[in-house]
């Protein structure tokens, strides 16, 4: 079972991005983030005639997270739980296949001196509330998306670029590494220790010169991680025409049955 997660940068944008991907490789699940629309307007004919299950969370020009599957999926939530004030769409999450999987976009948190870094942490606070309460149940958990943290200095191309960023601020990587140390293994790490990236600025020839970050992660719970396989990136996306600036990275799973 192969699970993938894309931010694919506006889903319209993207669409025939996004279609030839799915073509070719076939995930049978797909996690995609900033969508920039809302659930009435987001391409469902296209994708549906491909094969796939589709549940949204959208939102108007930002954000925005979605679930693509070619099993039913089930039981659906919408929104990180913790906060009802709380109304950017980021967060969707259900059963698929017997597996619990989530499609998450975390706050960029730039720049750090304004409100938006206190909101990614507590953002990161309440995900780590929400993934310590899914352990509880012991069932496979992939939780997936564009968590906008590089979590090691190897992660980037450039450290030093980046410092005082709030990508790689202690306090993120901290949260980040909270989720590790609860029990959530990185599931592309945990298959090979090979450095490679998910984004790459649209500026400054980065994808040409691969100066890129990993950003992109699928966390997995333990029952999750007994059933890995395999991972990987798929860099073919960011190297086609009018690409998202990200590209999709993606586990392989036994069959949970």
């Amino acid at each position: 079972m192969k699970i993938a997660s894309w931010n694919v940068n506006s889903v319209k944008a993207r669409l025939p991005r996004l279609t030839d991907y799915l073509k070719a490789e076939a995930p049978d699940v797909l996690c995609l983030q900033e969508l920039k629309v809302i659930d009435e307007a987001f391409p469902r004919d296209e994708i549906e005639e491909l094969g796939y299950n589709i549940e949204t969370h959208g939102q108007k020009t930002y954000n925005g997270v979605a679930l693509l599957s070619k099993y039913p999926i089930e039981d659906v939530v919408r929104g990180l739980p913790g906060d009802d004030s709380d109304v950017q769409a980021r967060y969707i999450e259900a059963t698929i296949n017997n597996i619990r999987v989530a499609s998450l976009y975390l706050p960029n948190g730039n720049p750090v001196d304004s409100e938006k870094y206190p909101y990614k942490l507590a953002w990161m606070a309440r995900l780590i509330n929400h993934a310590r309460g899914l352990l509880s149940y012991e069932e496979p958990t992939v939780l997936a998306g564009d968590y906008n943290v590089i979590p090691q200095d190897e992660d980037c191309y450039d450290p030093k670029a980046w410092e005082g960023d709030a990508l790689t601020l202690p306090q993120s990587r901290n949260h980040f590494r909270q989720l590790l140390n609860m029990g959530y293994t990185d599931g592309y790490r945990a298959v090979t220790p090979e450095v490679d990236y998910t984004y790459w600025d649209y500026q400054r020839g980065a994808w040409q010169k691969d100066n890129g970050i990993r950003i992109d992660h699928l966390l997995l719970s333990p029952q999750a991680t007994d059933l890995l396989e395999t991972a990987g990136i798929d860099k073919g996306p960011r190297g086609q025409e009018r690409p998202s600036d990200h590209t999709p990275i993606w586990v392989e799973l036994a069959n949970n049955d």
